[in-house]
């Protein structure tokens, strides 16, 4: 059988079976890329790491605030109002025209930098401890610098015996001048106490209604000798570690007000538990914050707070020198070490009284 050959016009080339090799990305679908984009951006929310606030990033903070009232030594009692506003907000107020003349101040810190130029040896010898209230104790900034010192003076004649064995040539005049400025103080805070007394009659500070209950009693001085010239690295963590200092440890000696001396300094900071707020006093003004006793004797009104001055820029060491008061009007200190010595009886001790009387009422019961 012959074979028929195909017709040239009519021939065609093998069809190719062979499917396409498959593409990764599907470049031709819309919704694919929809889908990309909307996984990209889950993907990107989903595995950021959040930025963490640290809580010394949130507290302690700074508070805004204008500088507190400037007070009228000689009318305390048109300002009254003035100053129960001011130290329920702010915690404190600056006093003027207070009647202390500002050569008697600059005669106690200029003796007063004598205390602070004793060798570092003769210092230890009167240093602080808890069994006595006077004396030296350095504090510091994180990074162990020297940022500034304080000493303690009061009348004590355990500290008159200390420090006249270390500086026999100049503590007697020293401790001589701050007795004629501590009275001066002591009468600017009684008058102050008695106007408290006079005006917020919830719980009067004298109950018998006098004024022999203003006298001021067991005062003391902080001397702080300030290290103005530092960088802006250095003030910052000294800030930092002065804030976290003052909320930590507090006062370590119970008072009613502090009065603070600190003709010079650049700014004054409150430091409290709500936060710090910082203000520039006015020149010779007294600035006064609330203590612990006051706190507790208006029942929480007026917060205690604690105060700082602060000293920037380029200035002698010797010039950069505060004074703070702690004093408190006898009756209070008693009325508060009264009831710190009342302890409570507690639930517990309730119940084993009344399961002891009720053994006794059952033994008495059986034996009668």
């Amino acid at each position: 059988m012959a074979l028929i050959s195909p017709d040239p016009s009519t021939d065609h080339a093998p069809v190719d079976f062979r499917a396409p090799p498959p593409s990764p990305v599907a470049s031709g679908r819309r919704s694919s890329v929809t889908n990309d984009d909307v996984l990209s951006n889950f993907l990107q929310h989903s595995l950021h790491v959040p930025n963490l606030t640290l809580p010394d990033k949130v507290f302690p903070r700074q508070n805004p605030i204008q500088n507190p009232p400037k007070v009228d030594f000689s009318n305390l009692d048109e300002s009254v109002q003035e100053i129960l506003d001011s130290i329920s907000g702010s915690g404190c107020f600056q006093l003027v025209n207070h009647g202390i003349r500002g050569e008697v101040v600059r005669s106690v810190l200029t003796a007063g930098a004598g205390v602070f130029g004793l060798l570092p040896e003769e210092k230890k010898a009167v240093v602080r401890s808890p069994e006595k209230v006077y004396g030296f104790e350095e504090f510091r900034g994180e990074d162990e610098r020297e940022m500034g010192e304080e000493f303690v003076w009061c009348r004590d004649e355990g500290l008159e015996l200390e420090m006249e064995g270390v500086w026999p040539t100049g503590y007697s005049n020293f401790s001589n001048k701050m007795e004629r400025l501590l009275l001066e103080i002591e009468n600017i805070a009684g008058k102050i106490f008695q106007v408290l007394k006079e005006h917020t009659m919830r719980n009067p500070i004298c109950e018998n209604g006098t004024t022999e209950g203003q006298e001021i009693a067991n005062s003391i001085c902080y001397l702080y000798k300030h290290c103005p010239n530092i960088n802006g690295d250095e003030w910052a963590s000294s800030l930092k570690h002065d804030v976290i200092r003052m909320l930590v440890r507090g006062s370590d000696y119970s008072h009613a007000l502090c009065l603070h001396l600190c003709d010079g300094s650049s700014e004054f900071h409150v430091y409290s538990k709500r936060g710090w707020v910082s203000f520039c006093p006015d020149k010779d003004a007294i600035v006064i914050t609330i203590g612990d006793q006051i706190q507790a004797w208006s029942g929480g009104k007026y917060k205690h707070v604690i105060g700082r001055p602060i000293f920037k820029g380029e200035a002698e060491e010797d010039s950069c020198i505060s004074m703070a008061f702690l004093c408190s009007p006898q009756n209070i200190t008693n009325s508060l070490k009264t009831n710190k010595g009342k302890k409570p009886i507690s639930l517990g001790q309730q119940v084993l009284v009344a399961i002891l009387f009720t053994l006794v009422y059952h033994f008495w019961v059986y034996f009668t």
